[in-house]
């Protein structure tokens, strides 16, 4: 029997009158696993405590709480995603999403990534999927949504500190969620494929040693001086391989907007 273990995550957005700027959420909306899923596995002790730096997973990121369940198949980490800012216009729009920052002093910006870790006895594969749960809603103003937006996620790879010839499969193609309430695959373990801890990653650092073309860059203000994050001290970069497009069509109202993805892992087969 298929069992699937689900973390959904509030991503929210706030429209200014004469800027856009988008925040995709630290928020947690059912923080690790629903209530109502369950998977449960026999086997050996659990293995692959702590979040990893994506790039260089021989390191666990000081400071990162694991969010996750302790069940041998399970999702350790979602990204956090926030956009960064741009003048509202009536043209069609592409917003890159600002790259990952860790409270660990050492890492440096990273690409966007999922964690994902199996430590079942036999594994079976795996399957990670993504839903969009509904479309960018206003939050105080019934009926105003971002009609048309849509998620983007592209140049992803996958990284461990196990061997290459047992990741899972990623998609090199653009995905698009560009139908709300749909799910989409994101990565794909087969028999005896998977195990143990996985990062997903969108993009990457031109620091990477994985060979991926960089996809970061330095976010500098209108004086050319650095822009940071004040509660971590660091410079923020954007991430090309994470985009949110807004047709210019769309009615676009001040305030807050919502949405909720939903990632998914399922055993297999």
């Amino acid at each position: 029997m298929k069992k699937k273990v689900r973390m959904n995550v509030v991503l929210s957005m706030l429209l200014l009158s004469s800027s856009l700027g988008m925040l995709l959420g630290n928020a947690v909306y059912a923080e690790g696993l629903s209530p109502d899923m369950e998977v449960g596995f026999s086997g050996r002790e659990d293995e692959g405590d702590g979040i990893k730096d994506p790039e260089n997973p021989d390191v666990t990121v000081a400071g990162e709480p694991n969010t996750a369940s302790k069940e041998r198949l399970r999702i350790d980490f979602a990204p956090k995603l926030s956009f960064s800012s741009g003048e509202v216009t009536d043209s069609d729009s592409d917003y890159t999403v600002k790259a990952q920052l860790f409270k660990d002093k050492l890492i440096p910006a990273r690409g966007n990534f999922i964690q994902v870790s199996d430590y079942r006895t036999n594994p079976t594969g795996w399957l990670l999927q993504l839903r969009q749960e509904k479309q960018f809603t206003h939050t105080e103003k019934a009926g105003i949504a971002l009609d048309g937006a849509v998620l983007s996620f592209d140049k992803s790879w996958t990284n461990s500190k196990k061997s290459p010839e047992y990741a899972p499969h990623v998609s090199k193609e653009i995905i698009r969620l560009t139908n709300v309430g749909e799910t989409y695959n994101i990565a794909e373990a087969d028999l005896g494929n998977g195990g143990g801890t996985w990062s997903i990653i969108f993009g990457a650092s031109d620091q990477n040693k994985n060979e991926n073309d960089p996809t970061l860059v330095p976010m500098i203000d209108d004086n050319g001086k650095p822009v940071m994050d004040s509660s971590l001290g660091k410079q923020i970069y954007t991430n090309s391989a994470i985009k949110l497009s807004i047709p210019g069509a769309t009615k676009k109202e001040p305030g807050t907007y919502t949405t909720v993805l939903t990632w998914i892992i399922s055993e297999l087969p």
